[in-house]
């Protein structure tokens, strides 16, 4: 008998709506627009940015699409009808034709940056979305492809400019442990499913508690990175954000909302302003 929810108004929708749902819309549209941002603070000009852009929303979608297509069996069980293709508006098989026609469409549309920065992030869409899909997601080593596929976003961008410098240590750093903190966040609100459906990856195996206070201190500490690695020191609006980003990991983790789901804003709020902090800075990554 199968796990999949029988669809009803859902088969009535158009197809494509419905595959863009399953492609994890907020990240994928929240990773594109940041690193297309970047791409503009750094000097990549308008044709390069756009470029940018649509290269990583090519890898974004193909991740998405390839985590739903494999997780389909565990996201039915676990009830998670708000996801297409547990709740049967898509056949795993067209996820999957959809992850392997994104990964494609994302290969030309890397080398408009040249081979350097293509080779750099098609290795962090491979390694850092489809190696956590495909073989990573249930072992201790899950927060690894989320820092890899974070980190090679800087160098995406600064290997695309006519120079292909490397980015600096510290946008890369930041980066890596924003991606390791991408992964707690994301899993925080999830991890009795995880549990329950075989799921061990390393904030699994943690438990609730401790990536609670673990997600904000990661955001927090590539914060750090973020605001003194830069050369000089840091100006007004740089100690502005670190300190509402450190008022908010406080607020919560430290205090009792009687809420699962504030410690995951927070540390959303937090990956935000430090997001803004490696913005802010983005003419001195190279």
């Amino acid at each position: 008998m199968s796990l999949y929810r029988p669809a009803t108004a859902l088969r009535a929708t158009h197809r494509l709506p419905v595959l863009l749902r399953a492609c994890h819309p907020e990240p994928t549209v929240a990773v594109t627009v940041f690193v297309t941002a970047l791409a503009v603070s750094t000097g990549r000009g308008p044709a390069g940015s756009v470029g940018v852009g649509a290269a990583v929303l090519a890898g974004q979608l193909s991740v998405g699409w390839c985590n739903d297509a494999v997780d389909a069996r565990r996201d039915a069980a676990s009830g998670r009808w708000e996801k297409p293709v547990a709740a049967g508006a898509l056949a795993p098989r067209v996820v999957a034709m959809a992850a392997a026609a994104a990964l494609i469409v994302c290969v030309p549309l890397s080398l408009l940056g040249g081979a350097s920065a293509a080779a750099v992030h098609l290795a962090g869409v491979l390694a850092g979305g489809w190696a956590y899909n495909l073989f990573l997601k249930g072992t201790v080593l899950s927060p690894l492809p989320y820092a890899l596929g974070f980190a090679s976003l800087p160098a995406f961008v600064t290997l695309g400019l006519p120079s292909q410098p490397w980015p600096a240590w510290w946008a890369s750093a930041g980066s890596a442990l924003l991606g390791v903190g991408a992964h707690l966040v994301n899993v925080l609100p999830d991890i009795d499913d995880d549990l329950a459906t075989g799921v061990r990856g390393l904030p699994q195996r943690l438990g609730a508690t401790a990536c609670r206070w673990l997600a904000p201190a990661v955001m927090l500490t590539a914060l750090t990175v973020l605001t003194l690695g830069p050369p000089g020191s840091p100006g007004g609006l740089a100690w502005a954000v670190a300190g509402a980003a450190g008022c908010t990991a406080m607020a919560g983790t430290a205090l009792r909302h009687g809420s699962d789901r504030w410690p995951f804003r927070a540390a959303i709020t937090v990956a935000g302003l430090a997001l803004a902090q490696l913005l802010l800075s983005g003419a001195q990554i190279v």
